[in-house]
């Protein structure tokens, strides 16, 4: 029997026929260097320790000089280099290594039968594929659903094009496996373009996306690659989106696309028909799409009349439109985006039929004032009946009769003109008053991975909820999705409505920035997405943006008033008269003139602020309905837990049970 010293095991290794493999391991063992089902003939110790090695992998060089990376050598190594990792990812299959690697300086990381293989594809050695069916994509396709997987070496689907069958363990199209090593292109004569790693991570030079792992054409001595398939384009293309074949046009000179507003670069695809230039890319952008930043769908046109837009500035990321080039728009709201704005985030738009162009079916607002008994001479209804309230509903602009009632809706403080019940403790601000009983809303719960479109949500008024935006616990109105249980409080839902916000304090609209990370100009916390100002530096998160700017609390008797940013440079002590800490003079605080009371603003929202005392409702966990109370001078204890009841607390509101809990029991 053949013995071999092997690299990375202290034993002498055997190579063993079929039986003696049986003998050895039953059969089934695994490759201790690549990891998968070693078969005969292959190598194992001769001291019967466990180790087994594929023969190729046992013969595999200690340093490979692979001809798709002419720079420097693969080294093998029995485990990634990485001190915080214990794997990595492999540069062609872009599968997990475990086990023994090729590595190089420049980052790249192999399998060791990626690395063969890929040698023996630069040295024109494919036996080991002779015997491999070729499978035809249009067939295999419609079988397997077209979930077939991408090929390695140009990571486009497998089923584009004829290919080796998937049972070889490689993903590879046979004209990949074919390629030439060099070509002289028309995009780059000075020298020969050679087929290799896109080791330096390049851009291609042609479509300007950056492949990070399989095959592309490059110069080294220039610093240039071009994919696999923007090398030898196709010279006609037909698409769905477009009435007109489009013909390939090689350029010297760079080009600005007609479709998408970007430059281009020597691969050109015309409609002589239309007279317009674009890339290959943007030959099959969708014509309608649902963008999540809009309620409306999007179109795709080649451009635009100027005269019908207020604005021409992005939706997205609010810089100009040029109308002379491709954009998505709304021509019902003059909403226009940036083709690439509008198609940058994968699960935040959706594709809409060309089946559905002329569908319109989205639900008509229904006013939730179910009937208007009395009208002013302006024609204003001063006195309603509301789907949401069992008494007749007055109009009125004297806050002070009141006292400082809150909005039964949003649960901020009255003002301006409101709806109040005589018969009982309910009011309601006119604007939220006339609500629709349905609206659509954007991206929430149920798309969790993929904007699939808008999703209708019902007003209710009936339950204890968590916003799903800004998360603060409510018993006012929201807007309740049927499909995944999701609820908006109204106060997310005037941010969700705006493309702009005017801040108290702050001269100019601040706009909603979707990709932008930061920090809040109001209370230092760290964000992904933020209101902005285009004009200065500064920025809100939604959080703060939100914030009501009158508030009650019991530290004063007075009204708290939301302070900003340098309007607080007055004090000359910055303490919380709450919570007694210290206070950022950056950051806004709640302010009482009269008494000179200053307070955080998470000592006076807290938990509850947004919970209106006193609402009644039916529960499982005890026969009478329970009410919602907050104790102030005595702590009665909760029946769950058995501590006072110094919070929140729900409390039986039949006479003579002594029933109370805490609202988190």
């Amino acid at each position: 029997m053949e013995e071999l010293k092997n690299y990375g095991h202290q034993h002498p290794l055997l190579m063993l026929n079929q039986e003696q493999l049986l003998g050895n391991g039953n059969g089934v063992v695994d490759c201790s260097r690549c990891g998968e089902k070693v078969s005969a003939p292959c190598f194992g110790c001769v001291d019967c320790c466990g180790f087994y090695l594929h023969k190729t992998c046992a013969e595999a060089p200690l340093e490979l000089n692979h001809p798709f990376h002419r720079h420097h050598p693969l080294l093998l190594l029995q485990n990634p280099p990485y001190t915080s990792y214990t794997w990595c990812v492999c540069d062609f299959c872009n599968e997990a290594c475990e086990k023994f690697i090729y590595h190089c300086s420049c980052g790249l990381d192999f399998h060791i039968k990626c690395a063969l293989f890929t040698f023996n594809i630069a040295e024109r050695n494919l036996k080991e594929l002779e015997h491999v069916a070729l499978e035809d994509p249009s067939f295999s396709s419609k079988n397997d659903g077209g979930n077939l997987g991408k090929c390695f070496a140009c990571w486009e689907p497998l089923a584009m094009y004829t290919y080796f069958s998937v049972g070889c363990g490689f993903n590879l199209h046979k004209k990949c496996a074919e390629l030439p090593l060099k070509m002289d292109h028309l995009c780059h004569r000075k020298h020969p373009l050679v087929l290799q790693f896109n080791s330096e991570r390049l851009s291609c030079k042609t479509c300007q996306v950056t492949q990070q792992r399989g095959f592309l054409y490059g110069c080294s001595a220039c610093k240039l690659a071009i994919h696999i398939d923007c090398a030898s384009p196709l010279s006609v293309i037909e698409d769905k989106s477009h009435p007109h074949p489009f013909t390939l046009f090689w350029r010297r000179i760079p080009f600005v696309c007609d479709a998408c507003g970007t430059e281009g670069h020597h691969v050109a695809y015309t409609c002589g028909t239309c007279g317009i230039m674009v890339h290959k890319k943007c030959i099959s952008l969708p014509r309608i799409i649902g963008q999540i930043c809009h309620i409306h769908r999007l179109f795709h046109k080649y451009f635009i009349d100027k005269e019908y837009f207020e604005s021409l500035n992005c939706l997205w990321c609010h810089e100009a439109v040029d109308t002379d080039y491709g954009s998505y728009f709304c021509a019902d709201c003059n909403v226009i985006f940036h083709v690439n704005c509008a198609l940058k985030e994968k699960e935040w738009y959706c594709i809409v039929s060309q089946e559905n162009e002329d569908d319109k079916s989205h639900d008509i607002p229904v006013n939730s004032i179910t009937k208007v008994l009395e009208t002013n001479d302006a024609g204003e209804a001063t006195v309603i009946e509301h789907c949401e309230h069992k008494h007749y509903l007055m109009l009125s602009d004297k806050m002070r009769e009141h006292g400082d009632k809150c909005c039964d809706a949003c649960l901020l403080l009255i003002s301006a003109k409101f709806y109040h019940c005589l018969r009982c403790d309910f009011f309601l601000h006119k604007s939220c008053a006339e609500l629709p009983k349905k609206k659509l809303f954007l991206k929430h719960g149920c798309d969790e991975e993929q904007f699939s479109g808008p999703k209708p949500c019902i007003l209710t008024s009936d339950c204890m909820f968590n916003c799903g935006l800004c998360r603060y616990l409510s018993n006012g109105f929201s807007y309740k999705c049927n499909e995944c249980g999701s609820h908006v409080c109204l106060r997310c839902l005037d941010l969700l409505l705006q493309d702009a916000v005017k801040i108290p304090g702050h001269k100019h609209p601040l706009l909603l920035y979707f990709d932008y990370e930061g920090q809040c100009g109001a209370c230092g916390r760290d964000f992904f997405f933020a209101f902005r100002c285009k004009d200065c530096n500064f920025q809100l998160c939604k959080l703060c943006v939100i914030q009501p700017t009158r508030v009650r609390h019991k530290c004063d008797e007075h009204i708290l008033a939301l302070t900003y940013d340098k309007v607080n440079d007055y004090a000359k002590y910055h303490y919380c008269d709450v919570c007694e800490k210290e206070r950022d003079p950056r950051h806004w605080f709640y302010h009482c003139e009269t008494c000179d009371t200053s307070v955080h603003v998470d000592c006076v929202l807290g938990k509850y602020s947004f919970i209106k005392f006193g609402g009644t409702y039916s529960v499982t966990i005890h026969e009478h309905p329970l009410t919602f109370v907050k104790k102030i001078h005595y702590y009665p204890e909760c029946v769950t837990c058995g501590k006072p009841c110094e919070d929140l607390s729900l409390e039986c509101a039949e006479p003579g049970c002594n029933y109370i809990v805490h609202y988190d029991c």
